[in-house]
């Protein structure tokens, strides 16, 4: 069972207009950067280069904490690590940005299906807001979702939440979010390598 001091999708930010399209901010994704999206369009990425900008993946072999089954994910939304069980009692670690306060949420989902470089549908009811959003945002490194997508699920099916890239690295060890939990892009295409749909994943 999923415990939610509120529930809502993730979403991008805000835009008003060119200044505010230009603008960068800590909370995706509602107030997620928008650097590169201008009428709907999103550059492709250079892995080699602009994937990385400059920031060292986060990733770290450790002793398991969680003690859970090898496979599971399990996300410490208090200290921020996501932790990927392994053999011999040790685990993954790597950092994330989580649920800031008022979207918090905890419980057992497992993985539902995947997506590299995905693209992003705003809401209907946030399009209403918000109409210069296009109705889908193509991949790229300038998407919110960054340049994987990991999507949960449980008995009820969709649970609009997801663990995801970023393009926006600063992120990373802050409750910023709408509820989805995001890791460096290079960190994500690290966990997602090791996944596969039907994974479980709890959220403490």
């Amino acid at each position: 069972m999923f415990h939610f001091s509120k529930m809502r999708p993730c979403a991008i930010s805000s835009v008003a207009g060119l200044a505010a399209v230009l603008a960068t901010s800590a909370n995706a994704f509602d107030n997620s950067s928008a650097l590169g999206f201008v009428n709907g369009y999103v550059r492709p990425a250079n892995l080699q280069t602009e994937l990385r900008r400059d920031v060292a993946p986060t990733r770290a072999l450790v002793d398991d904490p969680t003690r859970s089954r090898v496979g599971t994910i399990t996300i410490d939304t208090k200290s921020r690590f996501l932790y990927f069980s392994m053999a011999g009692g040790k685990a993954l670690r790597y950092e994330v940005g989580v649920g800031r306060e008022g979207f918090a949420w905890s419980g057992h989902a497992h993985i539902g299906r995947r997506a590299e470089w995905p693209s992003w549908t705003p809401p209907a009811a946030m399009r209403l807001r918000r109409p210069e959003l296009p109705p889908v945002m193509e991949g790229g490194i300038d998407n919110p979702l960054g340049a994987r997508a990991i999507y949960l699920y449980n008995e009820h099916g969709d649970t609009m939440f997801r663990i995801h890239g970023t393009n926006e690295p600063n992120t990373i060890g802050r409750a910023v979010s709408s509820g989805c939990i995001r890791l460096l892009n290079e960190d994500i295409i690290d966990l997602y390598s090791r996944i596969k749909v039907g994974t479980p994943v709890v959220v403490l």
